[in-house]
């Protein structure tokens, strides 16, 4: 039987020399992969309180509706800017040429809501920490962040330092 980390597809120097690109890709067309992937993502946090799961476009829609649905709880859209057609409320965060926004919908989220917030992947945390900020602006309360895979090399986990984090997958470098 396979093992989890068998199912992701590494991709050296992409998208530039030294970087060790870990695709999802072949986790999810695989469905004993997918399968093992989301049983390993929610038995993380089988312990975990919490009444609605978030996630970012596109690859935390993948996993936090799956993981929604299974524990019946709602699935949150987090979406680029300019993307959901109701009133919003967003955040900025830093890229590696930039900035970038997302946005949510004011009225996802009530005050004192516990949140599971899903992704696909940690890396430096900018994205991860833009979703904690939009959660925190509706007056939900962040009770967890679960991804698939966490880049340790890139010290996420100390950025998001104060939440729980847990991730199926660690690689050491970026």
């Amino acid at each position: 039987m396979k093992e989890l980390k068998d199912y992701v597809r590494t991709i050296p120097d992409f998208p530039k020399p030294g970087i060790m690109f870990r695709d999802v890709t072949t986790v999810v067309q695989d469905p004993d992969g997918l399968k093992l992937a989301v049983d390993s993502m929610q038995a993380l946090v089988d312990d975990l309180d919490y009444d609605v799961v978030a996630g970012a476009e596109a690859r935390g829609f993948i996993f936090g509706t799956v993981i929604a649905y299974n524990k019946h709880k709602s699935f949150v859209l987090i979406r680029k800017k300019g993307k959901l057609p109701c009133e919003t409320v967003e955040a900025s965060y830093a890229l590696e040429y930039g900035t970038a926004t997302i946005e949510m919908h004011k009225d996802a989220i009530k005050p004192g809501q516990r949140v599971l917030i899903v992704d696909d992947l940690i890396a430096t945390g900018g994205t991860i920490k833009a979703m904690i900020d939009l959660v925190e602006q509706c007056g939900g309360v962040v009770a967890g962040v679960l991804v698939l895979m966490e880049l340790k090399g890139l010290n996420g986990r100390e950025f998001l330092k104060g939440y729980r984090l847990d991730s199926a997958l660690a690689y050491e470098g970026k």
